[in-house]
């Protein structure tokens, strides 16, 4: 709301107050995974030393971005930085009046096509938005999303990043993959090596477009279920090794991904990769609470490409999972929930011990999972989610975990009930 009023008052406030952070401003977009390496970048900024204006509350459109420059107010010459995660649609606007420094732009995925569109209409956009720019920042694209990789303009500044570690390459494209040919020539894309969703080392054998060779690359995953991993990330200045508490293939190439735009940002990569060490999950975002003498972790699981990341984590651990899956279909979360049947559900429900589904349509998944084969008896449908979330707990063994994937309103939902039990902090307060 402040940077509704702002707008209203000054159309002209972002641009100016923007302006003024003489430490420059990188803007983070992608579909999945902006506010995780958003705070990643600010970390490691903050780290060298410096005051960092952030929206670190995940309010990423325009006002957002106005919202958190009216309340840093920075003064002409500030030696503050920006650092600004940014809706995909959004981003062409915001990028006109903020004039950034440096445009970190990770992944393109299938997500709330009511609003978004077909993915190469956000691909089209951001093209017109880089060929408009000027002068053109300094680009931290990842090359092993071949929609991201095609959006440099000739000549430009970039640092590419992305996995090198075969060890963690899939069998082959899923079903579910997005993006899967050639932006140049509209050929089916091949592949040696898929990371997650269509996101992997790929070329284009009829016109021999090809990935970037990355500069920031993660050379060992060093995944450990969902307790974090340890990757091995090769930069310019050499290897360096994180440790993380965000589980997953997909928050290791976030991690690659903040490293690179910090550098891009002049941060030098071992204060970086130390600073990505000792940040804490996003609220969210594989955040962690106890409640009752349980762990509830919670996994934002918007879209096929994120839902199935999520489970891949979780097949990482071999024991039973008690799990609260949460379904909205509001405006923020996509109006159509078909996108469930294109989730791999299949593999880890014979060893869900007891899976809760919720939230205004549970019954959609409950169906879903009807479909996937699970033994019904195992499922249990209560739309509402602090009852859900009550009932799941309970169920809990003693000292055990259960494992929440909603989606965005519905994660706020329960997140606001863990609040009121004390487990959890208001997701503002973070940085």
């Amino acid at each position: 709301m402040p940077g509704h009023v702002l707008l209203r008052i000054d159309p002209g406030a972002v641009g100016t107050l923007a302006g003024n952070l003489a430490g420059g401003t990188i803007l983070v977009s992608a579909t999945n995974g902006k506010t995780t390496t958003t705070r990643l970048v600010s970390g490691a900024l903050r780290h060298d030393g410096r005051a960092v204006v952030t929206n670190s509350a995940g309010a990423n459109l325009l006002s957002g971005v106005a919202a958190a420059l009216a309340e840093a107010s920075p003064r002409p010459g500030s030696p503050a930085s920006g650092v600004f995660e940014v809706d995909e649609a959004a981003l062409p606007e915001v990028a006109r009046r903020v004039q950034p420094r440096a445009m970190l732009l990770m992944n393109l995925f299938r997500d709330q096509l009511d609003r978004h569109g077909e993915l190469e209409a956000i691909g089209d956009r951001w093209t017109q938005m880089l060929t408009r720019m000027s002068p053109l920042p300094r680009l931290v694209l990842c090359g092993d999303d071949p929609l991201i990789a095609g959006l440099a303009p000739e000549g430009s500044d970039v640092i590419w990043f992305g996995i090198d570690d075969p060890s963690v390459s899939s069998a082959g494209l899923s079903h579910a993959s997005d993006s899967t040919r050639c932006r140049a020539c509209g050929s089916a894309l091949a592949y040696r090596h898929v990371w997650l969703g269509h996101i992997g080392d790929w070329r284009c054998e009829p016109c021999g477009t090809a990935r970037p060779v990355p500069d920031v690359a993660v050379v060992h995953a060093g995944l450990d279920g969902a307790r974090g991993s340890d990757p091995v990330i090769r930069t310019p200045e050499g290897e360096v090794t994180l440790h993380l508490e965000l589980p997953g293939l997909h928050n290791v190439l976030n991690a690659a991904g903040a490293l690179a735009g910090a550098i891009a940002m002049g941060v030098p990569a071992g204060s970086a990769a130390e600073a990505i060490s000792a940040v804490p999950p996003a609220f969210g975002r594989a955040e962690r609470v106890s409640v009752d003498g349980r762990d509830v972790v919670i996994l934002l699981a918007k879209n096929p490409a994120g839902a199935n990341e999520n489970v891949r984590t979780l097949m990482l651990d071999d024991r039973e999972h008690d799990l609260l899956v949460a379904l909205n279909d509001r405006i923020a979360d996509g109006r159509d929930v078909s996108w469930v049947w294109d989730v791999d559900w299949e593999p880890l429900l014979p060893r869900v011990r007891r899976l809760t589904a919720t939230g205004e349509r549970a019954h959609d998944l409950a169906l879903r999972f009807r479909y996937a084969g699970m033994d019904m008896a195992r499922v249990h449908v209560q739309p509402d989610h602090g009852a859900a979330l009550a009932e799941a707990l309970a169920a809990t063994p003693d000292g055990g975990t259960l494992e929440v994937l909603p989606t965005y309103t519905a994660m706020h939902e329960i997140r606001a009930d863990l609040v009121s039990r004390g487990a959890a902090g208001e997701f503002w307060a973070g940085g």
